[in-house]
């Protein structure tokens, strides 16, 4: 079976799309939502706009690790995506494409569909090379159903604190 090389899930948020669009474009503040992702390795203060790199902290079970990442899209309200396309355990100083994030804001009633995916870079990874790997670093799972529970989580972690937010 071919590599399932995108993932795309999606929630609605009682918020207005530049609500959310100004949380979710402060890559600093991911880690709040992210089941693997921890933040920034430096603050990235305030939206962050095409063409901004930052550091990002990770971590699976005890396993760590960081990502070089730039910013390739920042519409306000509407989306914001960014690249990965470097990895280390302490400095990002393997580099190549590795993944591409993306978040969609539409209005929905009165609050917002925020679409998140996840686009597997690897394409010069032969499938079965790829499909090992995944197995190893996910517990037996590809990264594509790997990243199905990840962005679940993370979306309904976004939708819990925007919507609290908005409540207080």
């Amino acid at each position: 079976m071919p590599r399932v090389l995108s993932v795309t899930r999606s929630i609605v948020v009682d918020v207005p799309p530049d609500e959310a669009y100004a949380a979710v474009s402060r890559p600093g503040d991911m880690g709040r939502w992210s089941p693997e992702n921890l933040g920034t390795a430096a603050g990235t203060p305030g939206p962050a706009a095409p063409g901004t790199s930052f550091v990002g902290r990770n971590k699976r079970g005890a396993f760590r690790w960081v990502t070089r990442c730039t910013v390739t899209a920042a519409d306000p309200g509407l989306r914001f995506s960014f690249r990965v396309h470097a990895i280390g355990v302490r400095r990002p100083r393997l580099r190549g494409p590795i993944a591409t994030w993306e978040y969609r804001f539409a209005a929905e009633g009165s609050g917002t569909r925020v679409t998140e995916t996840w686009t597997d870079d690897r394409r010069a990874w032969p499938d079965g090379v790829a499909a090992a790997f995944d197995r190893v670093v996910t517990g037996g799972r590809t990264f594509a159903e790997f990243q199905v529970g990840n962005i679940d989580r993370t979306l309904r972690n976004l939708k819990r604190e925007l919507e609290a937010a908005r409540r207080t």
